[in-house]
């Protein structure tokens, strides 16, 4: 839904025009479009300016490090597959190389159990061509339930005029760090004391990638740790080496947390566009501006809503060229899956996962805020199971889990009673994907808690969840504790939110002249259809939302059994959705009887907002698009009046971040995300949502939407 330009769309085309040519390298195998290896000593990405990019390819084995007879790369005598067999020690003993120094990691979070116990882990992916394994990697994890959590003096100083990637200061996890007493201490203080406590976690080995650059492992740290009376601090290690720390709350705290997504840009958008001064790519302005609000106050966790990693660079590779040509769907739909293809599939996934997970302002932010995690989005219904399509599905949903929550199937399971993900709700096998869905439903504390609708795995066009999944979720939701008074739903699209039916009706329609031209290429107009389908591309993306004709009906049985479990269980419900690269906040509402006053919020058991973050990196959507959504967000839905509910859209945007007064008031076209909140006096959850002020500068202006709690009588 977004419009990068014309000059950005001829960029993009002369992009195209190049990797739509593949090259081969000098082993006669093709030049991926993004190789990972081991990271260059001198460089943590985004963590100080003025730092080079990361090599594309594995860095020269330093002169320390060469087995004898050394003449450029290391040749193993085993190949890459015989190489994954091995054990981890025997791998980097049989590579003879001595280091390890894992600078992908990343912390996430599962829940709070009711002996109050916080549960979460962390990841890292090393290559074995770098790292020793002997002993085996150990996570050393210390905290001290009476040391400050945090200065309020260092939080102050962290407040600039402009931000830049200059204001955060030197990182834990930069072995470059000019300032010694940050390397060895955090937060200015000794990292001991008399009340602190440690635990160490062995790594577990859950996965082995084999790929062009070598073997590269994942390991996994439980993390089980007791809350104390107050927020505390928690560094972990690896190995003893660079400190990271993140928080937690008290016990009997709610937590505060941040939410994002569409955390990309599309295809033909310029990322320079979005970088403002001091920035080195348009990535980071955003990011930075919800570090520097987590080192004023630190967050708990960090929720991703969807679309945390974009991929459209898959359709790049070179070994998938010669499928992206085809013309005719039914000539992609029939297709073979080659090995070679099916191998760049998954180096895509990987290579692409760790450059974005190690590199810029989100490295800092996933690897010191723990993550929760969702998939969303569906693909055309037609395509599902064409070979390659089917295999992109497939792997995408695997990387996925491993990347994002931290799970491999193959060694966790699918039991999830028994399951090391305690907040995890298995569902029923997806009709296209070889994974069934999984949900999360994780503790933010004493009176909130956070669902996680998985709303991909079971999704077709006609469905976007099972109900053998909404069983599950629904029986697990009304087993939680009886003092949570908030429950917050996250779905990757949003489900209240303006309609578009005559926009789809004209999109499907055969007749559409744009529609045919694009599918012919004419006019320069065949980006707007998509390359799989040949379907206009916007209409891809209105098939997704749930206000779309093909989950109306679905969607109004939802919203009726959260509507019933609230009065029930005496809950506020509030959603929590991406995707739309708008902010907004969508209400449902009891529908007003004539001549009676409106129902308070407060006492109104229906009363379900749809806060709707979008996008914290991509471009907004044109003006032009903005207007007409803005034009439709006024209307009051009657959809829903079967069940004496109203739903519109909150005008809670009356001026510009600049303080100008606004026309669309509903509908908010710039870069955000959201910091959330619990009122201790008024049992409200504050959604504060932060609005980039001016495009690239990474400072934000708040819009914060206060959630009553349940006061309704029982």
């Amino acid at each position: 839904m977004d419009n990068p330009g014309w000059s950005n769309l001829r960029r993009a085309q002369r992009e195209n025009d190049y990797f739509q040519t593949p090259h081969r390298g000098m082993d006669g195998r093709f030049m991926p479009v993004e190789q990972i290896g081991p990271m260059e000593e001198q460089f943590i990405g985004g963590f100080r300016p003025g730092m080079p990019l990361p090599s594309p390819v594995p860095p020269e084995v330093p002169p320390k490090d060469r087995p004898s007879g050394y003449g450029g790369a290391v040749q193993p005598s085993l190949s890459h597959s015989e190489l994954t067999k091995l054990s981890a020690v025997e791998r980097s003993k049989f590579l003879q190389v001595a280091r390890m120094s894992p600078h992908l990691q990343a912390i996430s979070y599962d829940t709070i159990d009711e002996h109050g116990v916080w549960h979460g882990a962390v990841l890292i992916v090393t290559a074995d061509s770098g790292s020793s394994y002997d002993p085996l990697p150990t996570l050393t994890v210390e905290w001290d339930p009476e040391k400050p959590p945090f200065s309020k003096k260092r939080a102050k100083s962290f407040r600039r005029p402009h931000a830049t990637s200059f204001d955060l200061g030197p990182h834990p996890a930069d072995p470059h760090s000019t300032s010694i007493a940050i390397a060895n201490q955090l937060d200015g203080k000794p990292a001991g004391g008399p009340s602190a406590q440690a635990q160490q976690s062995p790594g577990q080995e859950i996965y082995v990638y084999a790929g062009n650059g070598g073997t590269f492992t994942f390991w996994r740290f439980m993390l089980h740790i007791p809350l104390g009376p107050n927020e505390m601090n928690v560094t972990y290690s690896i190995n003893k080496g660079q400190k990271m720390q993140f928080f937690i709350p008290g016990r009997g705290q709610n937590m505060r947390w941040a939410s994002y997504s569409c955390n990309g840009f599309s295809a033909g958008v310029n990322a320079d566009d979005f970088r403002g001064p001091g920035f080195q790519t348009g990535y980071d302005p955003c990011w930075v501006d919800l570090l520097t609000k987590h080192a004023e106050e630190p967050f708990h966790a960090l929720v991703g809503g969807g679309d945390q990693l974009y991929c459209d660079g898959l359709t790049r590779e070179p070994e998938l060229q010669e499928w992206v040509a085809k013309m005719k769907p039914e000539d992609k739909k029939n297709y073979r899956l080659t090995d070679e293809i099916s191998e760049a599939i998954d180096r895509f996934y990987f290579s692409h996962y760790c450059q974005s997970f190690r590199t810029g302002a989100f490295a800092r932010a996933n690897s010191s805020i723990p993550m929760m995690n969702m998939c969303d989005d569906h693909d055309p219904d037609d395509l599902q199971n064409a070979p390659v399509f089917k295999a992109i599905g497939s792997k995408g949903y695997f990387w996925f889990l491993l990347f994002q929550c931290f799970i491999n199937a193959d060694i966790d399971g699918l039991d999830d009673q028994k399951h090391v993900n305690k907040s995890i709700i298995i569902g029923h096998q997806g009709p296209y994907i070889p994974f069934p869905s999984h949900s999360f439903l994780g503790s933010l504390g004493p009176q909130a808690a956070i669902l996680l609708l998985d709303c991909r795995a079971e999704r077709k066009k006609e469905q976007v969840c099972s109900p053998p999944q909404y069983q599950k979720v629904f029986e697990r939701l009304n087993q939680m504790p009886s003092t949570v008074e908030h429950l917050v739903v996250q779905l990757g699209i949003p489900i209240a939110y303006p309609r578009m039916v005559f926009l789809e009706s004209m999109l499907e329609s055969k007749l559409n002249p744009l529609v045919a031209l694009g599918r012919n290429g004419s006019l320069g107009l065949s980006g707007i259809v998509n390359k799989f389908n040949a379907d206009a591309e916007l209409l891809d993306d209105l098939n997704d939302h749930w206000t779309a004709r093909s989950h109306k009906r679905e969607r109004n049985w939802l919203i009726e059994q959260f509507q019933k479990l609230a009065e029930a269980k005496k809950l506020r419900i509030t959603f929590l959705s991406g995707d739309v690269h708008c902010g907004a906040f969508g209400v449902f509402k009891t529908l007003k009887e004539k001549n009676k006053p409106e129902l308070e919020p407060i006492k109104d058991h229906r009363y379900m907002v749809n806060v709707v973050t979008s996008a914290i990196v991509n471009t907004p959507p044109p003006p032009g698009v903005i207007a007409m959504v803005s034009s439709l967000a006024t209307k009051t839905h009657k959809t829903l009046h079967h069940i004496s509910t109203d739903e519109t859209m909150l005008p809670v945007f009356q001026k510009d971040p600049d303080g100008s007064t606004r026309k669309a008031k509903s509908i908010m076209g710039r870069r955000n995300w959201c910091q959330t909140s619990w009122n201790e006096e008024t049992g409200e959850l504050v959604f504060d949502l932060r609005v980039e002020k001016e495009k690239g500068v990474g400072i934000t202006v708040g819009y914060p939407v206060r959630i009553p709690p349940p006061r309704w009588n029982p």
